[in-house]
């Protein structure tokens, strides 16, 4: 991996434009955020979700974002609301809150520059990148890392005496990773009130899980529970000697390069966008080619027309 600094900066020869900005996130309140793009035009574009109480500038997030530009990707990471650079109080916030301010993220690309093919998520980012696909009908591949089947897994972060404070009085303080954040009991209540298994089993976008299996936070049964409520094309890479938190550079670098390569194969480039002018084939020939969405769809030439096939339900792109 060519040398950046672990702020997530870039070099100057991996990029061709760097660069933080700013949107508005569900609340209203400006979500801080930084786009990096690779030398030349991208393969796609990819929006990263960073673990809980993390932000945008810890180590998985900027170590992974850096080697997917170095793959050809661009990539935009930002800050959950009331976490990092971002406005907002944290206290206001929960996993629902979280899933719209991915697809304000999602929006900000879109209009300013394309919107993203690609989803990747860390540990409850992971969680919110697979509940805020089906909202995100350009998204062709999503990647968690470390990722809990149910967000009410973070529940168990907290401590016993936290969670009977917060039935008592509605609020409390937790301590995670050293940092002291104030909770309300709507984040546990929302948490609870998810179920994800019908949104994976409904994505219908190509899926790729990393875990470790020694995550002693997240335990590897999670990745399980993913890919069997998925449905194809799936995959799931183990982490082996990881930690939750990627904190090896070694892993990050791993995850990065695997992601890359994989994202290749479902993310239309440049030059296979669906809006990009189509050749004409000559009189008489016929030209078939995959099209990078769902696993057996063709886009058939014949002269001036195009077509799309597909295997019927059951069979292609509904499964």
């Amino acid at each position: 991996m060519v040398p950046g600094s672990d702020d997530g900066t870039l070099t100057p020869s991996e990029t061709r434009s760097v660069g933080a900005v700013r949107f508005a996130g569900s609340g209203g309140d400006q979500l801080a955020a930084r786009l990096d793009l690779p030398v030349g035009p991208p393969l796609g574009f990819a929006l990263f979700a960073h673990c809980f109480t993390c932000s945008k500038d810890f180590l998985a997030a900027s170590r992974i974002s850096r080697g997917l530009v170095e793959e050809g990707f661009a990539v935009l990471r930002f800050d959950f609301t009331g976490l990092g650079a971002s406005e907002g109080e944290f206290a206001d916030t929960n996993f629902s809150s979280n899933v719209d301010d991915l697809v304000c993220a999602a929006g900000w690309l879109r209009e300013h520059h394309a919107a993203p093919s690609l989803l990747v998520g860390h540990s409850l980012g992971g969680t919110a990148v697979l509940a805020a696909a089906a909202r995100l009908p350009e998204v062709t591949a999503v990647a968690t890392i470390g990722a809990p089947f149910d967000p009410a897994h973070v529940a168990a972060l907290f401590p016993a005496a936290t969670i009977a404070q917060l039935d008592h009085d509605g609020t409390a303080d937790v301590t995670l990773a050293g940092r002291t954040f104030k909770v309300r009991s709507q984040l546990l209540n929302d948490l609870n009130a998810q179920n994800l298994a019908t949104a994976i089993h409904d994505l219908r976008r190509a899926l790729l899980v990393f875990h470790s299996p020694t995550d002693a936070v997240v335990g590897v049964d999670n990745a399980r529970q993913i890919y069997d409520a998925a449905r194809h094309p799936k995959s799931f890479v183990s982490l082996d000697g990881a930690d939750h938190l990627l904190t090896r550079p070694a892993d990050t670098e791993y995850v990065a390069r695997v992601l890359g390569a994989w994202a290749r194969r479902y993310v239309p480039g440049p030059d296979q966008s669906h809006s990009a002018a189509i050749p004409t084939a000559g009189e008489g020939v016929v030209t078939v080619s995959e099209t990078g969405s769902g696993v057996f769809q063709q886009q058939i030439r014949a002269g001036g027309h195009v077509f799309t096939a597909d295997e019927p339900l059951g069979i292609g792109d509904d499964t």
